[in-house]
């Protein structure tokens, strides 16, 4: 399946099994939300999540780890090229915008709100989640390295 294609930014379950060393049975039991590491902006949102993710539900990892390479790898899209958040949740995989509503509906009140948005059409949301990603380093800046977790939040990372 060509995840680009999908006109719902969901790419179907993880398989069971992989060629590589990610344990992918594991991953699709868990809630797993994918961010570029070096943008302040999707640094700032996995600050967020860490915050207010009371119940830890979510797992995090950049797209420039290992297991983030191992999980775009498996799923068929670029691991040198980041353009979309990816989250997985038990087992299916939801891109751009949809990622990031499908998400945020588990965040305490005010933030879930933000999940009305998913009634606006999925080109006219996407074309928004494309501006601010082809921006983002221009309007938040850029770290020169992946910024490494402190010691209380590393549980939090694959």
């Amino acid at each position: 399946m060509n995840p680009s294609a999908n006109t719902n930014h969901i790419i179907s379950a993880i398989p069971a099994t992989t060629s590589h060393s990610l344990d992918s049975a594991a991953v699709m039991q868990q809630q797993v939300l994918l961010f570029d590491g070096v943008c302040k902006l999707c640094n700032g949102w996995s600050r967020f999540v860490i915050r207010y993710d009371k119940q830890q539900r979510f797992k995090l990892a950049t797209v420039q780890s290992d297991a983030g390479q191992q999980i775009l790898h498996h799923l068929g899209l670029p691991t040198d090229h980041f353009d979309t958040m990816v989250y997985l949740e038990h087992g299916q995989v939801y891109l751009k915008s949809t990622a990031f509503l499908k998400a945020i509906v588990h965040f305490p009140f005010p933030f879930r709100l933000l999940s009305v948005f998913i009634v606006l059409p999925l080109g006219f949301r996407d074309k928004m989640y494309d501006l601010i990603a082809r921006n983002r380093y221009r309007i938040f800046g850029r770290y020169d390295a992946c910024i490494v977790p402190n010691a209380r939040d590393l549980q939090r990372f694959l």
